[in-house]
């Protein structure tokens, strides 16, 4: 779920911490990317027509390695370095968000069922899609194929969003990429929103900066976490009629949820029992991360295990392996190039501020890419 509601309360109150960018601006950079929310964003919408989906011969789905495979190279030939950090442990504060998570993709199965027995289509793109979770099978596979590809993979102790900001806090990225806001919350100094959509889509790279989120909101870090728990977060329930324009209005009033409590208004606003809004703030201020990492590096690819992968294990086209492949050897070559001239300088953008702009902060619906391109069947 990531913040509710910030990217709208961002583009109200701070339009100037918000910038859209070309997506070839990022070349050179080294950008930390949530891996589970981009394998989440592949399964819903790679190869998916209702309850069908990209398979290889076993039956086992390859949506997320298409998916992957594809939009990692179009990041290379830009010249961008990603990084790709998978989620460890989630904290045991986070275990009622996930227990709502599993009970809701349990009520869409449900709904699934009684939309395939009555053959509604648009019911059965709509809760197929809500069925959607990402295993530790796909996030295995997806890990190979990176390592093959050259790509550098960090396993986080807990929370991806958490160690993607780490990162990029002691300069190791320059920029943290995902569609879930909390990396804001966790203190990353660059945000990217929409980096991993598809081409197709033609939506401009978001970039948020933290240090102007926090001075264009007239807010210290600790307050803007205190501001990001009342908007709603993973890992405690909101106060119950308290969004977003409200709680930045309380904030800047009180200073802090302690003494918001104190002064609010108890007949209109009901308190959670027991509400955990202390671990919660803990979790964002000291989070579980490590940046005791190997250095990070890219890689030439190994052709024959991902020949051997993609096409043997996974039935994809050889023809179009072997092109995608000379595609990342290629983008090598090029990022080496460029490094000296750009890697090192500041992106100079010539993009002006949001004056007002709304973002959804759900994924929006992409075409669905034709089997052909996977090498792969329907199932």
């Amino acid at each position: 779920m990531g913040i509710k509601g910030l990217t709208k309360l961002l583009a109200d109150n701070a339009p100037k911490a918000m910038k859209e960018q070309k997506f070839e601006s990022y070349f050179g950079r080294k950008i930390a990317v949530d891996a589970s929310m981009s394998i989440y964003q592949f399964l819903i919408v790679v190869g998916r027509t209702g309850v069908e989906t990209l398979t290889n011969e076993a039956g086992e789905v390859t949506s997320h390695l298409q998916g992957m495979f594809n939009r990692t190279i179009r990041l290379l030939e830009a010249g961008i370095k990603p990084v790709y950090v998978f989620d460890g442990k989630p904290p045991d504060l986070k275990k009622q968000e996930l227990a709502k998570r599993y009970s809701k993709r349990e009520d869409a199965t449900k709904e699934l069922t009684e939309a395939v027995e009555e053959g509604d289509k648009d019911a059965i793109e709509k809760f197929s899609k809500r069925t959607v979770k990402v295993t530790r099978q796909h996030n295995d596979d997806c890990k190979k194929l990176l390592r093959l590809m050259g790509v550098p993979v960090v396993e986080a102790p807990s929370e991806a969003e958490a160690e993607c900001a780490a990162l990029c806090t002691n300069d190791k990225v320059y920029a943290v990429a995902s569609e879930d806001m909390d990396s804001l919350t966790f203190g990353a100094p660059r945000f990217l929103r929409h980096l991993m959509d598809p081409s197709s889509k033609k939506i401009p790279v978001m970039e948020f900066d933290v240090a102007k989120v926090l001075e264009e909101l007239e807010l210290t870090m600790d307050q803007f976490i205190d501001l990001c728990i009342l908007c709603g977060c993973d890992y405690c329930d909101s106060i119950k009629g308290i969004g977003g324009q409200t709680a930045l209005k309380l904030i800047r009033q009180h200073g802090s949820i302690e003494n918001i409590l104190e002064n609010l208004n108890k007949d209109r606003y009901q308190i959670p029992e027991d509400w955990p809004y202390q671990e919660a703030r803990r979790l964002f201020k000291e989070p579980n991360v490590t940046l005791d990492i190997p250095e990070l590096k890219w890689t030439a690819p190994d052709e024959e295990g991902l020949i051997s992968f993609l096409v043997k294990d996974n039935g994809f086209n050889e023809d179009r392996v072997t092109k995608a492949i000379e595609k990342i050897k290629s983008a090598k070559n090029k990022s080496s190039q460029g490094r000296l001239e750009s890697f090192f300088k500041p992106v100079v953008s010539t993009s002006a501020p949001l004056k007002r702009k709304e973002t959804s902060e759900k994924t929006t619906k992409a075409a669905a890419n034709k089997k052909t391109k996977a090498g792969g069947k329907k199932k």
